[in-house]
C-alpha cells in the first residue's frame, strides 16, 4: 500500500467526524455545486435560453441559484450587478462569467454557444412565421399578454433579490434607499439607464469601497 493510500485511509474517519459536527448557530451550510463539464455548460445554458420567453432574469435566477446551485444568492447578486454594468446583453455577460470561472475561455465559449445556437435557429423560424401572421389581431393580442406575464416574472425575481441585501456592507436601509432612487429615476423621471448606472451605481460602489476599506 502506498503512502498516499494510507494517508487517505487515515483521513476518512476525520471526514466522517467533521460531517457529524453540528453547524454553529448563525451560520448556514451552503451546498455549492459546479458544472460537470463544458458540455454540461452548453446544454444547461441552451435549456435556460429556451425558457426565456419574455424575460430571462427570472429563469436565470431559478436555474442557476435554486436548481443547479452554481451560485449562491449573494454571488448571483454580485455577478448580475457586474453583468448589468458591462455593455451587451446581461444574461450573455453572466454566461461568459460563469463559463470562464469554471473552465476558462473554452467554458465561456461553451456557455455563449449554449445561449445563442439553438435560440438563434428558433428565432429565424419564428421570424418567418411572424412575417406571415403579423397582421392578425389575435397574434398581436397574444404577444401583448405575454408581455404582461414577463412583467410579473421580472417583478418576482426582483423581490427574490432583496433578501441578500440584508447582508450588504452599507446596511439594508441604505440599499432600500438606492433601490427607491433607481426606481424613481427610471420609472418616473425617465432618466436614461446609462446615467442612472453612472450616478447611483458609482455612488454605491464608492460608499461600499469606503465601508470595506481597512
Amino acid at each position: 500500500m502506498s503512502i498516499v493510500e494510507r494517508a487517505r485511509q487515515r483521513q476518512r474517519p476525520l471526514d466522517i467526524i467533521a460531517r457529524m459536527q453540528p453547524v454553529p448557530p448563525g451560520s448556514t451550510a451552503v451546498e455549492h455545486a459546479r458544472p460537470q463539464s463544458k458540455r454540461d455548460l452548453f446544454f444547461s445554458f441552451t435549456w435556460l435560453a429556451l425558457q426565456g420567453f419574455g424575460g430571462v432574469l427570472a429563469v436565470v435566477q431559478r436555474e442557476i441559484v435554486e436548481k443547479k446551485r452554481w451560485l449562491t444568492p449573494d454571488e448571483f447578486l454580485e455577478d448580475w450587478a457586474v453583468a448589468q454594468v458591462m455593455p451587451g446583453p446581461n444574461v450573455i455577460n453572466l454566461a461568459l462569467m460563469i463559463g470562464d470561472r469554471y473552465f476558462g475561455l473554452r467554458g465561456a465559449m461553451a456557455a455563449l454557444a449554449g445561449m445563442l445556437a439553438v435560440p438563434t435557429c428558433m428565432i429565424l423560424v419564428l421570424a418567418v412565421l411572424y412575417a406571415h401572421f403579423a397582421d392578425n389581431p389575435q397574434v398581436a393580442n397574444a404577444l401583448r399578454g405575454m408581455g404582461a406575464v414577463a412583467g410579473g416574472l421580472i417583478t418576482a425575481t426582483g423581490i427574490k433579490l432583496i433578501p441578500p441585501l440584508r447582508r450588504h456592507a452599507l446596511g439594508f436601509p441604505v440599499c432600500l434607499a438606492f433601490m427607491t432612487l433607481t426606481f424613481a429615476a427610471i420609472a418616473i423621471a425617465r432618466v436614461p439607464l446609462g446615467w442612472v448606472l453612472i450616478a447611483l451605481g458609482g455612488t454605491a460602489c464608492v460608499l461600499t469601497w469606503r465601508k470595506l476599506a481597512p
